[in-house]
């Protein structure tokens, strides 16, 4: 399974959480170090989660339109 690690955004709706998962790479022909930012729609039930807090996510199968990744763990909680 894919596993990316982000920082929750938003969460306004009921069992899902906005995370955004930020990356950084290098240019292949520039050689400049580039940074990347996604947002993806994650399911999570009986976690205490706030935004700000930083978690890993996980590929699952697909709960909606939108959602295709579930929250797997907290890392860090936010201050």
């Amino acid at each position: 399974m894919k596993q990316l690690q982000g920082i929750i955004t938003t969460l306004k709706t009921p069992n899902t959480a906005q995370v955004t998962v930020t990356r950084q790479w290098q240019h292949p022909m520039y050689g400049k170090s580039v940074k990347r930012t996604k947002r993806y729609a994650c399911h999570y039930t009986d976690l205490k989660l706030q935004e700000g807090d930083e978690v890993v996510i996980e590929s699952c199968r697909p709960m909606s339109k939108t959602k295709r990744f579930k929250v797997a763990a907290k890392v860090v909680k936010a201050e």
